[in-house]
């Protein structure tokens, strides 16, 4: 059951009702293919990454969220930051009625060896694909654009 529904300027998403949320994801790439998480709050396919944690440095942000998220460690630097998205219709909307504006910045890492995933408890499936098997994939609105410029 999604007990999370995220919006991409939709004129029908709520209004925001909390302050705005920062957040990182990261496009992580290994053989060519892209590392996707299946979301456990919506039950689609996200990027690994989540909130900025105060005033938490942004590159250990995106190094903490995908170890939390996979298992993974890299160190800061491993990571390029690629852009932010802020636009305002980037919302999240949960199932206890608080409503974020999201401004995301997406980083891009490349790993050489072969990874071993540990799923967290945010997802239900981890999963590398490939530029052709992403064009059918649900992935979140709000991660669509960023899994683009994978």
């Amino acid at each position: 059951m999604a007990f999370a529904q995220y919006y991409l300027n939709d004129p029908n998403a709520p209004k925001p009702n909390r302050p705005t949320h920062l957040g990182v994801n990261v496009l992580l790439c290994w053989q060519d293919k892209l590392l996707l998480e299946r979301r456990l709050d919506c039950d689609v396919w996200g990027l690994p990454g989540g909130k900025v944690k105060g005033r938490e440095p942004e590159e250990k942000a995106i190094a903490r969220e995908l170890w939390e998220e996979t298992g993974l460690r890299l160190p800061p630097a491993a990571f390029q930051r690629v852009r932010v998205f802020d636009e305002p219709g980037r919302i999240a909307s949960y199932q206890d009625g608080s409503v974020w504006r999201m401004v995301v910045i997406l980083y891009r890492a490349r790993l050489e060896a072969p990874p071993v995933l540990r799923l967290s408890r945010e997802s239900r499936q981890l999963s590398w694909f490939s530029r052709e098997e992403l064009a059918d994939l649900p992935v979140a609105v709000t991660h669509r654009d960023m899994v683009a410029l994978f």
